[in-house]
């Protein structure tokens, strides 16, 4: 029997509601209130995030096992929540000077939202794919929002394509699954693999496929191919929401399949996402040495460091799991403060997008280009910034189970990726002056920017809480 405790469902069904409220107030009231509503809409997120501290994590199930609320779940959804209100705060300003307000943004925000949200709480392969396809669909129609630009309706058209293709390999493999084991609940899935003699050739092949869509979504190497013209094409703000959400919904629902639906073949995907995270490093590391426009150098950087979160989930234990978490968190963090950077890069009233751009750029604006390094020499790994702690404890986690060659591989990327990182500090500082910015930042980038600083910076002194937080999360979904 269904049943109808609606309190774990609370945050989700409050942020679809506000946003069923906005497409009224956007409907009288045209793209004029595209700015109240956005930071309604951040205000949204907030009251979410309040209401989902506020119920209790201790592992609630409800509709027949499809929504799962545990303490795994719960923090994922609190990433999702900041993640979701930092780029909602970075979009403000930019849909205003770029001329492309539009009151749909912050509503097909909140819609994805909703669908991240779900996707962590998944209990079944069915609430699988509903979720991540309406995290999808919203996401495909804020690639091409800036309808006045060629660029973004390339990157719409190129993310649909090869999303409708990720989705269909996911929903093969779903069906080989429920042939294979009568089922698509989670838990009798993994009851049955554990009584079978052996995993049938079916079920892993069903496994494959599954785990090829899910790749997708993550942008893992081979299925990294849109990811470059969707970043570059897509207006910064969505470039920024893409970097940090959505990936990070991806890698909860992924780690929820594999360490729970799907433990019992833990030899059988170990081997798969093995190579997932040593093509993803290779290619991240070595792809962006060739770019020079600075949202294609961040997606093959984010492709790089999918890779690395990857080799958490290889390791398969319940530290691993909790790196995964951790280096999420961070890499989140660290994305945000770069892009509140990017967002400033225009002149003469057009986005300045290529690396050269930020030529002298400790001229202009020092303070800028100081917290820019920070991140920069972060996300090379250098320690004892909060980058370093998420890459060591990632590698530590693999070496305690034996996978030295997948560890010496992520080190000797993360020694190539730090050149493209490194090069973009020495021509902010070197390199000579160009132009100025036409403007500073505004209040929201400069406090996205501070508390992103002064977290990499600060990780340091009191890492506890956070890394404390990550290991229960993982250990949750592992009992």
């Amino acid at each position: 029997m269904i049943g109808f405790n609606i309190v774990p469902l609370l945050p989700e069904l409050f942020l679809t509601l506000t946003a069923m409220g906005f497409l009224i107030v956007g409907v009288s009231q045209g793209n004029r209130s595209t700015a109240v509503l956005t930071w309604t809409a951040c205000l949204a997120m907030v009251i979410a995030a309040i209401l989902l501290l506020q119920i209790s994590w201790e592992g609630q199930t409800i509709l027949n096992g499809m929504f799962v609320l545990d303490e795994f779940s719960g923090l994922f959804k609190l990433m999702i929540l900041i993640g979701l209100i930092i780029s909602l705060a970075l979009s403000v300003d930019y849909l205003k000077v770029e001329r492309m307000a539009r009151f749909e943004y912050p509503v097909l925000v909140m819609l994805a939202g909703v669908g991240m949200m779900l996707m962590v709480s998944a209990g079944n392969l069915l609430a699988l794919y509903m979720a991540l396809e309406l995290q999808s669909l919203s996401l495909y129609v804020l690639a091409g929002i800036h309808r006045n630009s060629p660029r973004s309706a390339e990157a719409a058209i190129k993310y649909f394509v090869l999303g409708a293709l990720s989705s269909g390999m996911l929903l093969f493999g779903i069906s080989l699954i429920y042939g294979f084991t009568g089922s698509i609940d989670f838990e009798v899935i993994r009851n049955t693999l554990d009584h079978a003699q052996g995993s049938t050739p079916g079920i892993t092949v069903g496994l494959a496929f599954l785990l090829a869509g899910l790749a997708f979504k993550i942008s893992a190497v081979p299925f990294h191919m849109w990811t470059p013209d969707v970043y570059q094409g897509a207006p910064a703000p969505v470039t920024a929401l893409f970097a940090m959400v959505p990936k990070i919904a991806a890698f909860g629902l992924m780690l929820r399949v594999l360490f729970y639906a799907f433990l019992p073949m833990s030899g059988e995907w170990m081997q798969i996402v093995y190579f997932l995270s040593a093509a993803s490093m290779i290619v991240g590391a070595f792809a962006a040495l060739a770019q020079d426009n600075i949202k294609r150098l961040i997606a093959y950087s984010s492709i790089g460091n999918m890779g690395y979160a990857l080799i958490g989930v290889v390791a398969g234990t319940p530290e691993g799991a909790g790196a995964v978490i951790l280096y999420l968190f961070i890499y989140m963090m660290m994305t945000a403060g770069v892009f509140s950077v990017i967002l400033c890069m225009r002149r003469q009233g057009l986005m300045a997008m290529q690396v050269s751009d930020l030529a002298g750029l400790s001229r202009h604006s020092p303070m800028m280009a100081y917290a820019m390094a920070a991140l920069m020499f972060s996300m090379s790994g250098i320690p004892p910034l909060a980058g370093f702690f998420g890459k060591f404890f990632i590698f530590l986690a693999a070496v305690e189970q034996g996978y030295i060659a997948l560890v010496i591989i992520g080190v000797l990327s993360s020694v190539v990726s730090a050149y493209y990182y490194l090069r973009i500090v020495k021509i902010m500082f070197f390199d000579e002056p160009a132009d100025p910015f036409d403007r500073g930042m505004t209040l929201e980038k400069r406090v996205i920017l501070f508390i992103s600083v002064i977290f990499v910076i600060g990780f340091i002194l009191k890492p506890n809480p956070i890394v404390d937080s990550a290991m229960a999360a993982a250990k949750a979904l592992l009992l």
